[in-house]
């Protein structure tokens, strides 16, 4: 980060005629490290905490369909907060994402369960949270006004802990779980890349490494070193009378 600043910095002096070279033209920074996702959800664990909001109220109503958008799309927590109401196309199951991170938009499709429950919050709830003048801000706190990044971020973190999944997190977890399962499922990485919003593919390719559960499968399958199931359940049982297990 620092060294960016100077390689700006001394960019901005030669723009200027305050210098006539620029010393941090060769500048060679680091790499940043690429770090794979602490904490990933299982598609069971994801049901889990979709399931924990209160339906009986206004409020329950809007968080499973926040919760419900967050796992569908894998957008992030400020484009999430930033929808408005004609940012969606509940017909054709789309939502618009307007400057996204980079300034960017893309349509992202919702899927059918998710577009459900956005059409109920819509119809049931929304009425019940809104305080004129209306701002067509979406997702709306009980104040009325619009939510922020922040609040949804706790409201979120707070369902995970209620879950007793056993992990920590917020709403990133939703967009890790839709990257790492559409890909186990077979999706093209580039598509997973558009969802995400991702400028470069090599961004997207971190969530190729912790689709471990299909790698799992293959290997059972395919490696040559696999023992039938009766033989492995004995294998087991004599593992088990060993003196090393004791």
């Amino acid at each position: 980060m620092r060294l960016t600043t100077i390689q700006g910095f001394f960019k901005w002096l030669c723009r200027k005629y305050y210098i006539t070279a620029n010393p941090a033209a060769d500048l060679e920074l680091p790499k940043v490290e690429k770090r794979l996702p602490r904490q990933v959800l299982t598609a069971h664990e994801a049901e889990q905490i979709l399931n924990l909001p209160d339906l009986s109220t206004p409020v329950g109503i809007r968080d499973r369909a926040m919760l419900e958008i967050l796992y569908a799309t894998g957008m992030r927590r400020k484009e999430l907060v930033g929808l408005r109401l004609y940012d969606l196309d509940l017909g054709r199951g789309t939502v618009m994402i307007r400057e996204g991170k980079g300034k960017k938009d893309r349509l992202l499709p919702i899927g059918q369960r998710a577009a459900a429950w956005l059409d109920k919050y819509l119809e049931e709830a929304r009425a019940k949270l809104v305080v004129e003048p209306d701002e067509r801000q979406i997702f709306l706190c009980v104040s009325g006004k619009g939510l922020t990044p922040g609040v949804l971020g706790n409201v979120v973190h707070e369902y995970v802990q209620r879950s007793g999944i056993g992990k920590i997190g917020s709403c990133h977890l939703f967009r890790h779980a839709m990257a790492t399962l559409m890909l186990e499922n077979g999706a093209d990485l580039r598509y997973v890349q558009q969802m995400l919003g991702h400028a470069r593919l090599n961004t997207t390719e971190i969530y190729t490494h912790i689709t471990i559960q299909k790698l799992i499968e293959v290997h059972r399958l395919t490696h040559p070193a696999r023992l039938p199931q009766g033989e492995m359940v004995a294998v087991c049982k004599d593992l088990e009378k060993s003196p090393a297990s004791q």
